[in-house]
């Protein structure tokens, strides 16, 4: 009797212990599977006031003259070689092209129109409701170079159809924003459309190279005329197509930051001598070892130091916007991934991991690095005395070009090595992407007018832009130009066989036309409940 008490009381005790481990485990699986079906952060706003006058909508006769008027832009090689050396008089026949093109907006009495530092544009285009705040709409005129003998399959300044693409340089970056602004301007114009809320258009001429006399100047200007604006538009990020796995449908990502970015020169200095009686190590050796260790570090060139690499460069996924884009996307992903998205709190290393393993998306995920000048020796027999290089890092939110640099001399760890900052700036700050942001609500709605099969989500623009000199005239700074990019497309930017889809410009003419007119809303609906 006495052991069968004693063996329902250990099975008791037994039962209790099981239960203490499972419960735990079964309330997180529960928590877990609720979040997978239930999680959407991506809110939608209740009724919103009708502000469209003119329906966006093409006839034939007008989509056959923006493409005329978007092709004569791509065939003007506007390219921007250095801050000092800009081709100048295509600059000046561009001035001339959107003057013959958009007759309306140069003559309207809305339209008030400057010239800055004499190839920027700055207009200013009156409403009819002064005391609503004005918003400003951004792009860039010039291009980067393009060489036609680097295998490009149409020549990258003849705007040639190829295939429902019209191919050249600008046609992604950035002459489709140029040219869709303004031609929605001008059709809306020639409706008779007046706009409530004031708004200002910048077109910089020298983006690609800092936008130090173009875009600064604009703020300058507007700063002394005490101008604030609810919020900018630039150029940044896209129309992501098949580009996330595991994702139902295109993503519009809105960048809401853009990195910061740091140039440092790493320098020795050694006694010259000759080559038949080197020391032990030369100005060269010592500098390429320092790279070397940089390059390891950041780069993850050799796996087998990744825990150092981690150790000395975290991953940051999470400290910045990027988790956020992915928390929007959730509910429109598939199993597994959605459960995984659904659930970061539990999940954000995994993701983080995944980013991090594939280039194009570790740059996300932390400050990333690249030499791209080492520069020593004077003569094959002359043992040299001073060897530099130069790395490019793009700076993570969540850190400082400050804390780059501390990062960079407690990796080299050589006194021997020179490290100078060259020049830098700080990431830009995060905008707000919150239900009750005007910018971000107003550019959402318009890409879901536009685009009905899209999801809206924030992002971080990787790359810098001339909007990263407005922060004085502005909180609210977005990066977004709705050009569809496919997988493949990434490497058009900048790259060989830049193009852009006939139908797609199209629709970047009708997102401008109908953002002006959202823009005309007084205040934001309630969110729903």
């Amino acid at each position: 009797m006495k052991i069968r008490i004693a063996k329902k009381k250990f099975f008791k005790i037994f039962a209790i212990l099981l239960t203490i481990l499972i419960l735990p485990v079964l309330i997180l699986f529960l928590v877990v599977i609720g979040r997978t079906f239930t999680f959407n952060l991506n809110t939608e706003l209740e009724q919103w006031e009708n502000t469209t006058t003119f329906n966006p909508h093409l006839n034939q006769e007008q989509k056959e003259r923006l493409l005329a008027n978007f092709k004569d832009a791509i065939q003007l090689p506007t390219v921007s070689f250095s801050e000092t050396q800009q081709n100048i008089s295509a600059l000046y026949e561009f001035d001339l092209l959107l003057r013959r093109v958009f007759p309306k907006v140069f003559s309207s009495n809305l339209v008030q129109h400057e010239t800055i530092s004499n190839y920027t544009h700055l207009f200013s285009v009156w409403g009819s409701e002064p005391d609503l705040e004005p918003y400003m709409l951004l792009a860039h005129i010039d291009v980067v170079p393009a060489d036609e003998a680097d295998g490009w399959d149409a020549p990258p300044f003849s705007a040639q159809e190829l295939n429902g693409f019209i191919y050249g340089r600008g046609t992604i970056d950035n002459k489709q924003s140029v040219m869709g602004i303004l031609q929605a301007l001008e059709y809306l114009l020639e409706r008779g459309y007046t706009p409530r809320r004031s708004f200002y258009i910048g077109l910089g001429h020298d983006e690609e190279v800092t936008g130090m006399q173009g875009a600064v100047n604009i703020v300058k200007l507007l700063k002394s005329r005490g101008v604030k604006l609810l919020y900018v538009l630039d150029e940044g990020l896209t129309i992501m197509d098949g580009m996330i796995d595991g994702l139902d449908g295109p993503a519009a990502l809105i960048g809401v930051s853009e990195k910061g970015q740091a140039t440092v020169k790493l320098s020795v200095n050694a006694a010259p001598g000759h080559s038949s009686m080197p020391p032990r190590e030369t100005s060269i050796g010592i500098l390429a070892s320092a790279v070397r260790r940089q390059e390891t570090l950041i780069f993850k060139i050799k796996m087998i130091i990744l825990k150092l690499e981690k150790k000395r460069m975290p991953n940051l996924f999470g400290r910045g916007p990027e988790r956020a884009t992915f928390e929007h996307l959730a509910h429109k992903f598939g199993l597994p991934h959605r459960m995984v998205m659904a659930n970061l709190w539990l999940f954000s290393s995994l993701l983080s991991g995944i980013l991090e393993g594939q280039p194009d998306t570790n740059a996300f995920v932390r400050t990333t690095t690249a030499v791209t000048m080492f520069n020593s020796g004077v003569k094959i027999n002359v043992l040299p005395p001073y060897a530099e290089a130069f790395v490019n890092f793009r700076i993570h939110s969540s850190q400082t070009v400050q804390e780059v640099l501390k990062l960079i001399e407690s990796t080299i760890s050589d006194k021997r090595v020179a490290v100078e900052l060259m020049k830098g700036f700080d990431p830009l700050p995060v905008s707000s992407y919150d239900e009750h942001t005007f910018g971000y609500q107003i550019i959402k709605k318009t890409a879901k007018d536009i685009f009905p099969q899209v999801t809206v989500t924030p992002g971080i623009c990787i790359g810098n832009t001339d909007s990263r000199h407005y922060t004085e005239l502005s909180l609210n700074i977005y990066r977004f130009a709705p050009s569809w990019y496919k997988p493949g497309d990434s490497a058009r930017f900048h790259g060989v066989n830049e193009r852009i889809g006939i139908q797609n410009y199209e629709e970047i003419v009708l997102f401008y036309f109908q953002l002006i007119q959202n823009g005309d809303t007084r205040n934001l609906p309630l969110p729903h409940s």
